[in-house]
């Protein structure tokens, strides 16, 4: 692929990396890519970030044509630079773009594309302990009139910012709360693909159980409103006995990387794992007979959030005394330590952006 590249010639100062944050500083440079219908996708080029410009009456504005991807740059001891998976997010954002009718992309050119943008940035990849370069694809309907039609244009950006460690003070396990109104997603709908709109259907919930103190939601299903399906924007995980129970892909839950990941984990030390409905009641009777032992939440950002309590029509329920468990110690462990070069990668996860 032809990537032009315009470097900046007024580059910024980089951020103390203790005051990264998430998504607050963004780099240098980002990637463009333009779809017209006639010509597929044309002009890759990487630029100085700046804002986009774009008609008011953009199909992404109105009929919310969109999607997106979310993964990192770890920077190893050795001082090199290296990605998780890339080509699983690639796969997953053209399942995304099939499903809202946008315009697939050439998986190796993606990834290219991914490849020449770190490599410009990869001064910005930060190297103290638990930080990272997040990355963020995204790819939107860009045609000027509306009307409810299919897409003609359209505009794949990646956008890159330095982000500090996700656990400051340390892996604490957090308090969830089981929504009981709201619903992130159905079967037949988007809840599969990496879309804003799930994202903007779950704030409301979002916000409610932040201000009663709860760190997230756990989403049930849309129909029956009886099987668990994800925690916040994460997959979620129960250990019930000695089977690994994670609600199964129907259609409604997103297919997570890090999700997949750590299945692969688990099966590779001979752990039982079961990807299948779980319901509410089974849950909390496993809660209350004691053999749940662990639950936690799987994602990039977090890798792994375990959960200390539910919270369910009034009642509380603790996990593991508040602790966080071995398997899921285990898990965090393992990830990280492959992601940031720590560990071996038997499993041929990494991909080398600097050598």
């Amino acid at each position: 692929m032809d990537i032009k590249i315009q470097l900046t010639d007024a580059p910024k100062q980089k951020p103390d990396t203790a005051e990264l944050g998430f998504g607050k500083h963004f780099t240098d440079h980002m990637f463009i890519m333009d779809y017209t219908r006639d010509k597929g996708w044309h002009d890759a080029r990487i630029v100085p970030f700046a804002n986009l410009e774009l008609h008011p009456a953009c199909t992404v504005f109105h009929y919310g044509a969109e999607i997106f991807e979310g993964l990192k740059a770890y920077r190893t001891a050795d001082g090199k630079v290296q990605l998780f998976r890339p080509m699983e997010n690639i796969k997953r954002m053209n399942s995304s773009a099939d499903r809202m009718s946008l315009p697939l992309l050439d998986e190796n050119d993606a990834l290219e594309a991914l490849t020449k943008l770190i490599e410009v940035e990869q001064d910005w990849v930060p190297s103290a302990p638990g930080t990272s370069l997040y990355i963020r694809p995204f790819l939107f309907g860009a045609d000027p009139f509306l009307g409810v039609h299919s897409i003609n244009r359209s505009m794949f950006v990646i956008i890159l910012s330095p982000v500090g460690s996700y656990y400051k003070e340390g892996i604490n396990p957090v308090k969830i709360m089981i929504e009981t109104e709201d619903v992130r997603a159905v079967r037949g709908g988007t809840g599969y693909t990496k879309c804003g709109g799930n994202y903007g259907a779950s704030n409301r919930a979002g916000e409610k159980a932040e201000k009663l103190g709860f760190s997230q939601v756990l989403w049930l299903d849309g129909v029956e409103r009886k099987y668990i399906e994800e925690v916040g924007a994460m997959n979620v995980m129960f250990k019930i006995g000695d089977e690994v129970v994670t609600p199964a892909l129907t259609g409604s839950i997103l297919p997570g990387i890090t999700r997949k990941s750590c299945i692969e984990i688990l099966k590779s030390k001979g752990e039982k794992v079961s990807e299948r409905l779980l319901s509410i009641d089974e849950l909390l009777e496993a809660l209350e007979n004691g053999t749940l032992k662990e639950g936690w939440g799987c994602g990039t950002a977090a890798v792994v959030s375990p959960i200390g309590e539910l919270h369910y029509n009034g009642k509380k329920y603790v996990i593991n005394n508040g602790e966080i468990g071995k398997t899921t110690q285990e898990l965090y462990d393992t990830l990280t330590g492959i992601q940031w070069g720590r560990l071996q990668d038997t499993f041929n996860w990494t991909y080398p952006i600097t050598k």
